[in-house]
């Protein structure tokens, strides 16, 4: 689809709407978000050097869940009066208790001045070490990171310029010793991509083993909504167009090496190049398939300035018998209704039809309540592990909780929803921006799955309002009772519009306190020096979707 080239002067000014302020009642007016992009935008100068005032970090149990807070100083004590969202989490598949999580980090909530957090932890997440951010002063957004089959870790992270903005570009940093250090890898800005950035690594074995795939959307650094890198991440090819132009999802890759593109172009849709992973020619989509989701993607509502929800797909890699099953999920806001719902399809046949639409919330009011960043990770074993905020305790229809729900059986059918976090305020605390980011994440093993989330548990004295801050909480079937009994397989369907309520009951959890533990965590190293940098390619104007 041919696209106009316009000015960066007015994709900035395609700002996205402050529809009401954090302090009413009432949530946002909804909106969709293709069109919007750039999502991220520079308004805010750093704020000044101040006075950095700690309170014991927050650990907060919820039943058998504990969430612990991540982005603590030195001596494992929460910073007052900065914040930080939209974390993406990395576990080493060598030594399961060595995780890293990457996210925005804002050091003042006065400024929406953002930078590139991390920290990481080598005791299974009971104690995280903030060394920092990749890169003090500069402009930085959308962390996503990853490992690979060794326990090397990557972060992909976008930046651009300021005070005046004249690029959006990627760039890409690794890690070999669990996410204390990062070096840039790519040199400045040569992961080329753009705005809501995703990538996965190929660790089939076959062709294109290490090769890592980026998709991204139209606010971009040289055109295109996807490229490749089939070095480790070190150089990346010339990105090309996606056919119906999928984004604001995820990738990843059978154990053929096919590489499958979730995402929502005028529809959701399943996107598959099989030549991707052959470095001397040039990637093709050969088979784009729209899917059914039960609804479309949104922003605003609860999350007045970002996204509701974006999509995730990933792919069995059990060696079981729904080896190379694809699933997609999305919160998604159905037809005539105003609050989201989480949403599960599967393909069983290599992404050429899709299952009907099938709800994971099981809250009987659901209609009226919000079920937002949902997101979802395949285990070792083929278990479906899903998290999302949800809003179904909450008089105020405000108030949210992390809740976590599994399936064993190719999500044929889903546990009993489960509350896994105490309730917090999204819209407290804000960074002079109002949303708590546009997702989160997670990544499962054999027996459970690792998350990473903001919540508001922390109280700000100097301004009377909680702040937003990363935590990290283990989910694992057997909080809420027996697993689902499996049942026989449904063929696909080409994305049938019906929506499919679970079987599962649902199970009212009480709500625990949070509390506060001044617990000291490891001495931080020093924050990582990039290495040198090859020249950046030059980029054209940014486009934006028509």
């Amino acid at each position: 689809m041919k696209r106009s080239t316009v000015s960066l002067t007015l994709l900035i000014c395609l700002a996205l709407p402050i529809a009401l302020s954090s302090s009413s009642a009432q949530p946002a007016p909804t909106w969709k978000p293709q069109g919007r992009e750039p999502f991220e935008k520079y308004d805010n100068p750093p704020a000044p050097p101040r006075k950095i005032e700690t309170s014991p970090r927050m650990i907060s149990p919820h039943g058998v869940f504990i969430s612990y807070q991540v982005n603590v100083d030195a001596s494992g004590n929460n910073i007052i009066g900065d914040a930080a969202n939209e974390c993406a989490i990395s576990v080493d598949p060598t030594n399961l208790s060595r995780m890293a999580i990457g996210w925005r980090q804002f050091d003042d909530v006065t400024s929406n001045f953002r930078q590139a957090g991390y920290g990481y932890t080598t005791d299974a997440g009971l104690t995280w070490t903030f060394p920092g951010v990749l890169q003090p002063g500069f402009f930085r957004s959308d962390p996503v990171t990853s490992s690979d089959e060794t326990g090397t870790f990557f972060y992909l992270s976008l930046r651009s310029s300021w005070p005046v903005q004249t690029f959006f570009c990627d760039d890409m940093w690794s890690s070999t010793n669990g996410g204390a250090t990062w070096d840039l890898i790519s040199g400045k800005q040569g992961a080329i991509g753009g705005d809501k950035q995703w990538f996965t690594i190929d660790k089939t074995g076959g062709p294109g083993h290490h090769f890592q795939y980026q998709s991204f959307d139209q606010s971009n650094c040289a055109g295109g909504l996807f490229n490749r890198s089939t070095d480790a991440g070190v150089t990346w090819e010339t990105p090309i167009d996606i056919p119906n132009e999928p984004t604001f999802g995820t990738l990843d890759v059978d154990s053929n090496g096919n590489l499958y593109v979730g995402g929502e172009g005028n529809t959701f849709y399943c996107a598959r190049s099989s030549n991707a992973q052959i470095g001397n020619q040039t990637p093709t989509f050969d088979q784009v398939i729209p899917v059914d989701m039960g609804g479309d993607l949104s922003g605003g509502g609860i999350n007045p300035a970002g996204l509701t929800g974006q999509c995730f797909l990933a792919v069995d890699h059990s060696g079981t018998a729904t080896n190379n099953y694809i699933y997609m999920l999305a919160s998604v806001l159905p037809p005539g209704q105003s609050t989201t719902e989480v949403m599960f399809v599967r393909s069983t046949d290599g992404g050429l039809t899709f299952s009907a639409p099938l709800r994971i919330n099981d809250d009987t009011d659901h209609q009226s309540k919000w079920h937002w960043f949902g997101t979802f990770s395949v285990a070792p074993n083929g278990r479906l592990d899903a998290v999302w905020y949800d809003t179904r305790n909450a008089a105020n229809n405000r108030d949210s909780q992390l809740f976590y729900s599994y399936s064993t059986n190719a999500g044929v059918t889903w546990s009993a929803n489960v509350a896994v976090s105490n309730s917090f305020d999204p819209s407290q605390g804000y960074p002079n921006q109002d949303k708590i980011g546009d997702y989160i994440t997670i990544v499962s093993d054999e027996t459970g799955g690792n998350v990473a989330y903001s919540a508001t548990f922390n109280f700000n004295p100097n301004n009377g309002q909680n702040e937003e801050d990363v935590y990290y909480v283990r989910v694992f079937p057997g909080g809420q009772g027996p697993s689902p009994t499996p049942t026989p397989t449904a063929s696909p369907t080409p994305t049938p519009t019906a929506t499919v309520t679970p079987t599962a009951t649902p199970t009212p959890t009480p709500t625990a306190t949070p509390t506060p533990t001044a617990t000291p965590t490891a001495t931080p190293r020093p924050t990582p020096t990039p290495r040198g940098t090859p020249t950046p390619r030059g980029r054209p104007t940014p486009r934006p979707r028509p």
